[in-house]
């Protein structure tokens, strides 16, 4: 038997960012974990993120060009350049419960299987699902491994304030998933 201490947050968003960074840190070391997933929009969360996890390979999942409008990306030039000058890497890629799912409700309003997973994970709070997804896009982007554990950390709009230890797997393997422990999260 293992014991361990979740923390609940009052309340989503960003004003938990700090908490969960803090958090994170001191999970990580306690467990060794080398790294650490997170997700940022715009950037702001990850500049933030790389300067508190230094000595961690850090990498920060964005939004795929387009998601909000076409063309547009939501990651600011100036933040990518300081989180790549700190060692994080960045990657942008359509959501592994969005994509074609996503074109497939726009079009026929209907909800398809990445919509179902996603509010099923929804019911853990937004941030669960979202930390969930950015392990599984890491993973099929090369950047963890999948046999060994990561923390991973996703949240409610803007910010940080769910955080998640678990061994990733490609979204293919998406059923096989397992969170080892849960961290933090917002108590609703």
């Amino acid at each position: 038997m293992i014991e361990g201490r979740i923390t609940y947050f009052e309340s989503s968003g960003a004003e938990n960012t700090d908490a969960v960074l803090e958090i994170v840190g001191k999970r990580a070391k306690e467990l060794d974990v080398k790294k650490i997933v997170i997700a940022s929009r715009t950037g702001d969360t990850a500049v933030t993120d790389v300067m508190t996890f230094e000595g961690f390979k850090l990498v920060v999942v964005s939004h795929s060009t387009g998601f909000d409008s076409p063309d547009v990306q939501k990651f600011s030039v100036d933040n990518r350049k300081i989180v790549e000058s700190k060692g994080g890497v960045i990657l942008t890629m359509t959501h592994v419960f969005a994509g074609i799912h996503r074109a497939m409700r726009t079009k026929f309003n209907t909800h398809v299987t990445g919509d179902v997973m996603s509010n099923t994970l929804r019911i853990f709070g937004q941030g669960m699902k979202v930390a969930c997804e950015i392990a599984m896009m890491a993973a099929d982007g090369g950047l963890v491994r999948t046999d060994e554990d990561i923390i991973s950390i996703g949240g409610t709009r803007y910010g940080a304030d769910t955080a998640i230890l678990l061994k990733p797997l490609n979204s293919h393997q998406f059923f096989d998933l397992r969170i080892r422990e849960i961290l933090c999260k917002p108590r609703f």
